[in-house]
C-alpha cells in the first residue's frame, strides 16, 4: 500500500488494521480475486471467494511484538530469503478477525481454499495457523464460540476447518464438529482437530472417536508455522483438491441429468452404475431398477441379428468406439430402434474402467408417440414445445428458422443478439478448403527448385478450376461411342443451331391414365407371388413380372419390398395409402418408354434393395436412411420423356426453362413426386409423420434423385473413394471388428454411401446376368435410336451420332460405357459393400460383348447369331 499501518486488537478480540494517515477508522479492504484453477480432466474449477466483512468496533489495542517477530521468524526459516512474513509496517492491509461479536475476516488471497480457525483463545497455536494460512495464500477465518463458528462457516463454505480439541472447559470441540457436519456444506469439508501433545507416560488415544464425531485428521499440538503449513499444505493437494474433483463431477451429472440425450455409464463387467433422465424416459425404467444390474439381466429384444453383441463386445473391449443401431427392449416390452455410441473410459493402469453408452432414437413415429406419451406422464411440460424442439436431438435435422427466431421475447432482443453474432463473424477467417491448400502450394513453392516449382505450378491450375471431381474430356484420338456417351450423358446439351437461336417446342406431356381401385395383397395372383417369392435375389427377372403384372411391376414389387423393410410402420401409413401412392407414382412412368418406364423403376428399387440388405450398408444406414433410398428408387425417373437433357436444352423444352438447364430431369423427377404425393390425402404416404421427419426424410430422397444426374458422376464415385474406400483400407481389413472405423456413420458419409447405392442401382444393368444385361442394352439403344430420329427431323443438334439405328454398333457402345462409367464405380462399391456375384456377372457380360465386338456383330445375343 505504500503507508505504514498500525494494527490493534478490539476488547471482542478481533484485530484489525488501520492506516497511519487515517484518523482511527478502521480500513475496509475487499476479499482478493481467486487464484489460478486447475483444469480438472478437462473441466476447469473454480470456488467463489468470500467477501470481506469490515469490523463493526474501533476499540483497539497493541499487538504483541514478540508475536509477530516469532512468526516472521518461523516463515523465514521455513522457507528461506523473502519468503518472511511481512510486519506490522508492510502488511499490505491484511486483517485478522474473528467470527465472535464482531464479523467474519477475508484475508488477502491469491487461491481459493478458505481456512476456519475455531479457538476460543488466541494462543501460539491459533497464531501458527493464521501466519501458515498466511504463507499459504489462503483465506482465513477464526471463530471464537460454537455459535459464530457454524454461521461463519454457512457463510463461507470453508474447505478446511481447524477446531481446537485440547481444552474441553472453552467449548466441546466434538460437538462442534458435529454440528457442522450436520449442515449439507459440510459434505465438501475436511475438519483438523488440534490435539494435546502426550507425554511418555500416557498412552497414545485412539484416533476413533475423532473420526466419529466427524473429524477427518488429527493433528498433534504444534505451534511451528512450519508444522501447521506443511499440515494444510497437505490437505490441499490431498483432501481439498479431491473435493474440487467431487464437486466438479456433480456439475458434470448435473449437467447429465438435464441432457436431452440418453446417457448410461457401466462398470468394465457391464454393471449398470448411472443413468440419467433421459434413459428412464426412454426405457420406462426407474433408476432404482437399473444402477447396479448387469446389462445381461435385462430383456433383450430379438430384432437385432444374432452376432451384434458379440460384434460390440470385441470392438469396445479393444478400445475402440463403436457405434451403429441397435434395438432395446422398453419395461414395457415394446422394441425400439436407438442410435448407440459406447465409448470405452481408460483409468488407472492404463485398463479399461468404464463404459459411456449414448442413446438416441431413431426417427419412427411410434418412437414419437412413446416419448411424447412418457412426457405427458411425467408431467413434462415439453409436450407444449414445437416438435422441431422436442425431437431435434434425434437426428441431425433442419432447423425452420422462422419457428425459432419467434420464440422468444420481443424484436429488439433477438436485434441485440445478432450483432455480437455478426462482430463475431467478422472476426474470423473465412477461409475455404481449397483455398487453404492453393496457400500452403503458394508457400512450399519459394523454397523449392525450379522443376519443383513448375510442377507445383501446374497443380496450382489444376486445383483452380471449378470441377475438381470431374475428368477433363479429350478431344482427339477417341473411340466416337465413348464421346458420344460422354458427351450426351455428360453435357448439358446446349449446343448452338447455325442461326444462335434455340428451338423452343412442347415435347414432354405428362401421362395420367385412369387408376384402377387399389388392389388387397390377397387379390395378387398366384403367378405374381410366386415371381416375388425370389425378389431378393439378385438374379431376379424383372422382365418377367413386367410380362405378368402386363407392365405394372412396381406397384407389386414396391408392395413386397416396401413391407419387407417395415416402411409403412415407418411412415404411420396404412398399406392402402402405399398402394395408392404406387399406383400414382407408376401411372406417371411412360410405358411407350422402351427403356425409362416403370420396370426401370422396378429395377432401380430392387438393386436398391438387393445393396440395402448387404450388411455393411445396412450397418451405415439408419432406417430413415433406408425409407429414402427405396422412396427414391421408385420415383427416380418418373415422367421421365424417353429423352435426355440435352435433347430437352436443345429442344429448349419448358422443363429446360423451368429448371435453367440444370439438371433438369432430375429436378422435375423429385418436384412431381411430391407434388403427386401431397396433392391428393388418399396416396399421401408422408401425412402422419412428424414435419421435421418429413423435411429430413424430403432432402434425403432430394438429394439421391439429383445424384443419378450424370454430370456428377465422376464427383460423387471420387468422393465416395476419398472418404470411405481409402479410409477403410488404410484402417486394414483384417479386424473382425464392424466397428465403423472410417466413420461410416457420419451424416456426411451416409449421404456418399446412399448417393453411390441409388446411382449403381441405376446403372447397374451390365451387372445382371447375361440375358438380362443384353435386355437392357437392346432397350436403352432403341430409346436413343428414336431420340437421334427426332433430332434429325426436327433439325436439332445430334447429341449421339453414334446412336443411329443404321450403323450402330450396339456391343461397342455396352464396351465403352462399361469402360467409361461402370468398371471404376461398380469397383468401388464392391470394395465397400462386397458384392461378387455382381463383379463376376460384371467380367462375364464385358467378355460377351467384347467377343461380339471382335466379331463385327450388331446382333445384342450370341456370337452364333452373327
Amino acid at each position: 500500500m505504500g503507508c505504514a499501518p498500525s494494527i490493534h486488537v478490539s476488547q471482542s478480540g478481533v484485530i484489525y488494521c488501520r492506516d497511519s494517515d487515517e484518523s482511527n477508522s478502521p480500513r475496509q479492504t475487499s476479499s482478493v480475486s481467486q487464484g489460478p484453477a486447475a483444469p480438472l480432466h478437462g473441466l476447469l474449477v473454480h470456488t467463489d471467494a468470500a467477501d470481506a466483512v469490515p469490523p463493526s468496533r474501533a476499540s483497539r489495542r497493541p499487538l504483541g511484538a514478540v508475536r509477530v517477530r516469532r512468526a516472521r521468524a518461523q516463515l523465514g526459516s521455513g522457507s528461506g530469503a523473502g519468503s518472511s512474513v511481512p510486519s506490522a509496517t508492510t502488511c499490505r492491509g491484511r486483517r485478522r478477525h474473528c467470527c465472535g461479536s464482531a464479523e467474519a475476516e477475508t484475508q488477502t488471497s491469491y487461491t481459493s481454499v478458505k481456512v476456519l480457525l475455531i479457538f476460543a483463545k488466541e494462543d501460539s497455536q491459533s497464531d501458527g495457523f493464521w501466519w501458515a494460512c498466511d504463507r499459504a495464500g489462503y483465506r482465513c477465518n477464526i471463530a471464537r464460540t460454537p455459535e459464530s463458528a457454524l454461521e461463519c462457516f454457512l457463510d463461507k463454505h470453508h474447505e478446511i476447518i481447524v477446531i481446537d480439541h485440547r481444552q474441553a472447559q472453552n467449548f466441546d470441540a466434538e460437538a462442534v464438529c458435529r454440528s457442522i457436519r450436520a449442515t449439507n456444506p459440510s459434505e465438501h469439508t475436511v475438519i483438523l482437530a488440534v490435539v494435546s501433545q502426550v507425554s511418555d507416560d500416557h498412552e497414545e488415544a485412539s484416533v476413533l472417536p475423532l473420526l466419529h464425531a466427524g473429524f477427518n485428521r488429527r493433528f498433534m499440538e504444534n505451534s511451528s508455522i512450519i508444522a501447521c503449513y506443511n499440515e494444510l499444505i497437505q490437505i490441499e493437494h490431498g483432501e481439498v483438491r479431491s473435493q474440487f474433483k467431487l464437486r466438479a463431477c456433480n456439475s458434470v451429472f448435473t449437467a447429465l441429468d438435464h441432457c436431452h440425450e440418453a446417457i448410461e455409464i457401466t462398470s468394465d463387467d457391464h454393471v449398470i452404475q448411472y443413468v440419467n433422465p433421459a434413459l428412464e424416459r426412454m426405457m420406462g425404467y426407474h433408476k432404482g431398477e437399473l444402477l447396479g444390474k448387469e446389462l445381461a439381466d435385462l430383456p433383450k429384444s430379438d430384432k437385432n441379428r444374432a452376432d451384434l453383441l458379440d460384434t460390440i463386445n470385441t470392438c469396445i473391449k479393444k478400445g475402440k468406439e463403436w457405434q451403429g443401431v441397435y434395438y432395446a427392449r422398453r419395461k414395457s416390452g415394446d422394441s425400439i430402434q436407438q442410435h448407440v455410441k459406447i465409448t470405452p473410459v481408460i483409468g488407472q493402469g492404463g485398463k479399461i474402467r468404464h463404459f459411456v453408452s449414448l442413446k438416441k432414437l431413431c426417427c419412427t413415429t411410434d418412437n414419437n408417440k412413446q416419448i411424447h406419451r412418457i412426457h405427458r406422464d411425467s408431467g413434462d411440460n415439453s409436450q407444449t414445445e414445437p416438435h422441431s424442439f422436442r425431437y431435434k436431438g434425434r437426428r441431425k435435422e433442419s432447423i425452420d428458422m422462422k419457428s425459432v427466431s419467434s420464440r422468444g421475447s420481443d424484436a429488439p432482443s433477438l436485434q441485440n443478439r445478432r450483432y455480437p453474432s455478426m462482430a463475431r463473424i467478422h472476426s474470423m477467417t473465412i477461409e475455404a478448403p481449397i483455398t487453404k491448400v492453393i496457400n500452403i502450394i503458394n508457400a512450399a513453392q519459394e523454397n523449392s527448385p525450379v522443376t519443383v516449382a513448375e510442377a507445383l505450378d501446374r497443380v496450382l491450375e489444376i486445383l483452380r478450376t471449378t470441377e475438381l471431381y470431374s475428368p477433363q474430356l479429350g478431344t482427339k484420338d477417341e473411340d466416337p461411342h465413348t464421346s458420344d456417351l460422354v458427351g450426351g450423358l455428360m453435357t448439358d446439351g446446349l449446343r448452338r443451331l447455325s442461326g444462335n437461336e434455340y428451338v423452343f417446342t412442347k415435347n414432354v406431356h405428362q401421362s395420367h391414365s385412369h387408376l384402377t381401385m387399389p388392389i388387397t395383397i390377397n387379390d395378387v395372383p398366384p403367378s405374381i407371388a410366386q415371381l416375388l417369392d425370389n425378389e431378393e435375389s439378385w438374379d431376379f427377372n424383372i422382365f418377367e413380372l413386367e410380362a405378368v403384372t402386363h407392365k405394372r411391376p412396381l406397384v407389386y414389387l414396391g408392395l413386397k419390398v416396401f413391407s419387407r423393410f417395415g416402411v409403412c410402420e415407418f411412415l404411420n401409413c396404412t398399406e392402402t395409402t402405399l398402394r395408392a401412392w404406387l399406383q400414382v407414382i407408376e401411372a406417371n412412368y411412360h410405358s411407350s418408354n422402351a427403356y425409362h418406364n416403370s420396370t426401370h423403376a422396378a429395377d432401380v428399387l430392387h438393386a436398391t434393395a438387393f445393396f440395402l440388405g448387404k450388411e455393411r450398408v445396412k450397418g451405415s444406414l439408419d432406417q430413415l436412411d433406408e425409407v429414402a433410398a427405396l422412396i427414391a428408387a421408385t420415383v427416380h425417373d418418373v415422367d421421365h420423356p424417353g429423352r435426355t437433357n440435352s435433347f430437352l436444352c436443345n429442344a429448349g423444352s419448358e422443363l429446360a426453362v423451368l429448371y435453367n438447364d440444370t439438371a433438369v430431369l432430375e429436378s422435375h423427377h423429385t418436384a412431381l413426386a411430391f407434388q403427386l404425393t401431397v396433392k391428393d390425402t388418399k396416396c399421401n404416404i408422408f401425412k402422419n409423420i412428424d414435419r421435421n421427419h418429413y423435411r429430413t426424410l424430403r432432402q434425403a430422397i432430394i438429394d439421391m434423385v439429383l445424384a443419378t444426374e450424370m454430370t456428377k458422376h465422376f464427383e460423387h464415385v471420387n468422393k465416395f473413394v476419398n472418404s470411405i474406400n481409402k479410409p477403410m483400407a488404410a484402417e486394414g481389413e483384417g479386424s473382425d471388428c464392424e466397428c465403423n472405423p472410417t466413420g461410416k456413420n457420419f451424416p456426411e458419409n451416409q449421404i456418399l454411401i446412399k448417393r453411390m447405392m441409388i446411382k449403381c442401382a441405376d446403372v447397374a444393368n451390365p451387372c445382371r446376368p447375361l440375358d438380362l444385361c443384353i435386355e437392357w442394352a437392346g432397350r436403352i439403344s432403341e430409346e436413343y435410336f428414336a431420340q437421334t430420329d427426332e433430332e434429325k427431323r426436327q433439325g436439332l443438334p445430334v447429341v449421339m451420332p453414334v446412336f443411329d439405328r443404321n450403323t450402330c454398333s450396339i456391343p461397342k457402345s455396352q464396351i465403352s460405357f462399361i469402360d467409361y462409367f461402370i468398371t471404376d464405380m461398380f469397383d468401388a462399391w464392391d470394395a465397400f459393400a462386397h458384392l461378387p456375384a455382381l463383379m463376376q456377372h460384371l467380367a462375364d457380360n464385358y467378355k460377351h460383348w467384347k467377343t461380339l465386338d471382335d466379331l463385327k456383330c450388331k446382333s445384342l445375343r450370341l456370337p452364333s447369331d452373327c
